[in-house]
């Protein structure tokens, strides 16, 4: 699909209010098998990735659970830590004000300590009226931006494009913040009128790691909306990441808000130094 849509982001604030995904009482903690019940594994993820049943405190959700034992070491990010940066994004988007993840907490579960996330259906298609692989020659020549283009399996000219939307330009602005190193097509979720964000283990690195495949408005200045968003991020977030991040991360947390806000526009894609876009984009 190549027409963006707007319909769905009419007034994106009021559907995320009333989202489930938001709304969810969770609670980090521990959690027996009777409480969450594994229904399934997600073999498509790189960390091992389980289903749950969560029936506890008088809910009955379907969540994500990521135990920290399954958590792939990785040479630029501490060992056993991300499921603690998925909790840590989630809670800049609650305390911001982004409503962009959806309620994630750090649980001792039935295969130990590690996160767990309110599970969201997404609608495929409006997904695909936002990031959406298209022949290069079909690219519409307004309302999307090219995220990069290559060659499919029959050595046709493919591009990889996103939409020129409001709520993903947001979720863009939120990247930077947490400094996203994996915002891929696959992470992106529209359910109910909301765009959700997901899978934010590889966040809140001290150097610079930002890979999305949104960099559609790079260069461009911050509008009024985003500037509060930021700012209400480097103002109430740090306390709520203190166990979750260790202290540098947090001081660069809120340096990183500060350089934002100063510069007042959103970063371009670096040169010569971290690849700018994660691969397989989706």
């Amino acid at each position: 699909m190549t027409q963006a849509a707007r319909d769905p982001h009419d007034d994106p604030d009021d559907a995320g209010l009333r989202h489930p995904a938001l709304a969810a009482a969770l609670r980090s903690g521990r959690l027996d098998q009777d409480e969450l019940v594994l229904t399934g594994r997600l073999l498509s993820a790189s960390n091992a990735t389980f289903l749950g049943q969560l029936r506890t405190d008088g809910l009955d959700l379907q969540c994500v659970y990521k135990p920290t034992q399954g958590e792939r070491p990785l040479w630029d990010f501490p060992t056993d830590t991300l499921g603690r940066r998925e909790v840590a994004a989630y809670e800049v988007s609650r305390a911001a004000g982004f409503d962009c993840v959806p309620v994630t907490v750090f649980i001792d579960g039935p295969l130990g300590p590690g996160s767990l996330q309110v599970w969201v259906e997404s609608e495929d298609d409006a997904v695909a009226r936002l990031v959406d692989l298209v022949p290069s020659r079909k690219v519409p020549e307004h309302g999307w931006f090219r995220c990069v283009e290559g060659l499919d399996a029959d050595d046709s000219a493919v591009a990889v494009i996103h939409a020129d939307d409001p709520a993903l330009r947001r979720l863009a602005v939120f990247d930077v913040l947490v400094n996203n190193a994996d915002r891929k097509g696959g992470h992106i979720l529209f359910s109910e009128g909301h765009l959700f964000g997901i899978d934010h283990g590889v966040t809140f690195n001290v150097e610079n790691k930002l890979r999305t495949l949104l960099w559609g408005w790079g260069g461009t200045e911050l509008t009024d909306d985003e500037r509060t968003l930021v700012e209400r991020a480097r103002d109430e977030a740090p306390a709520a990441l203190v166990g979750l991040l260790d202290d540098e991360e947090v001081d660069i947390f809120t340096r990183r808000a500060d350089r934002l806000l100063s510069r007042n526009r959103l970063p371009r894609p670096p040169r010569g130094q971290w690849p700018s876009i994660p691969w397989p984009p989706f």
